[in-house]
């Protein structure tokens, strides 16, 4: 049998709105795809696109969120989950904006920085 558990799948995002909320707001791709859960079945679904980098040597049964992907697309994660039998569980994204001038930008730009988490669990 395959072993249940959790896996959390984290990123950072922006995006640049215009004045009045133009259609043509500007994204910016996403950096890193974080990893959260056991290190065991992280391996086990994401195998060699995983980046163990920030947290080597880590025991099989040990919880880590140090992990991230080799590659920017959440669509790819996802896939990999749903074909290791996880489903998603929950999701939450937090955002804040600030004002842009300073970055040779129109005055009333407005940069939008965003986290978002989504957690998939096996049973």
């Amino acid at each position: 049998g395959r072993r249940s558990g959790y896996i959390t799948i984290g990123y950072r995002g922006s995006y640049t709105i215009g004045r009045e909320a133009q259609a043509d707001a500007k994204f910016r791709r996403v950096a890193r795809i974080t990893v959260c859960g056991k290190t065991a079945l992280a391996k086990e679904v994401f195998g060699e696109t995983l980046n163990e980098s920030r947290d080597p040597d880590r025991p099989p049964e040990r919880y880590t969120a140090r992990y991230y992907l080799k590659f920017n697309f959440l669509e790819q994660a996802f896939d990999r989950l749903s074909e290791a039998g996880f489903r998603m569980a929950a999701c939450s994204s937090t955002g804040t904006c600030a004002f842009a001038p300073e970055q040779g930008g129109p005055a009333d730009d407005k940069i939008w920085t965003s986290y978002t988490e989504y957690v998939f669990c096996r049973d």
